[in-house]
């Protein structure tokens, strides 16, 4: 123990301080870590939703803009969910069988990119929504990256609307 004055000060007071100073000064940087990998994190983020995807081998803009016969369809149903990951943005479109067949069908939803597509299979039944005879029910899914830079952007309820979502078939060979 020292006397200083009237007042005695423990060394362990002393060791105390300078131990806080340590580990304030430690503490510091562990935040300025974390704001550096918080940063990066939120960039990589920000390059991922914004990075444009193309991995189709069909022109769509050349499809949608050819003199060709085209049928059109808007979307019986749509399903905006991106937040449950992956497949859970998509429309639902009530299409003639004549189009079975059809080798590949243009998703355009109004404000984004038009994607080509195959037809990977259809059903009598999708989601409470039954096909009329004659018609089977084709369900196409946009890109959950490309959903999530939607809502972003503040067009959830644009997404939302069926009005907005439409396929594009080339019209079919006559047999």
């Amino acid at each position: 123990m020292c006397l200083t004055g009237d007042q005695p000060v423990l060394r362990h007071d002393l060791f105390m301080g300078v131990h806080l100073a340590a580990s304030t000064i430690a503490l510091e940087s562990m935040r300025r870590l974390l704001n550096y990998v918080l940063i990066a994190l939120l960039s990589l983020l920000i390059i991922i939703l914004w990075w444009p995807v193309n991995d189709s081998d069909c022109n769509s803009e050349a499809i949608l803009a050819s003199k060709t016969n085209k049928f059109q369809v808007q979307a019986s149903k749509v399903v905006v969910q991106p937040w449950f990951g992956e497949h859970h943005v998509y429309g639902i479109f009530m299409v003639p069988d004549e189009y079975k067949r059809s080798p590949f069908f243009v998703l355009s939803v109004k404000g984004t990119n038009n994607e080509c597509s195959r037809p990977f299979g259809y059903s009598q039944y999708y989601d409470g929504i039954y096909a009329e005879p004659g018609t089977h029910l084709v369900r196409d899914y946009m890109r959950t990256r490309t959903a999530l830079r939607l809502i972003l952007q503040g067009f959830y309820f644009h997404l939302n609307n069926t009005q907005n979502w439409t396929l594009t078939f080339p019209q079919p060979k006559a047999n």
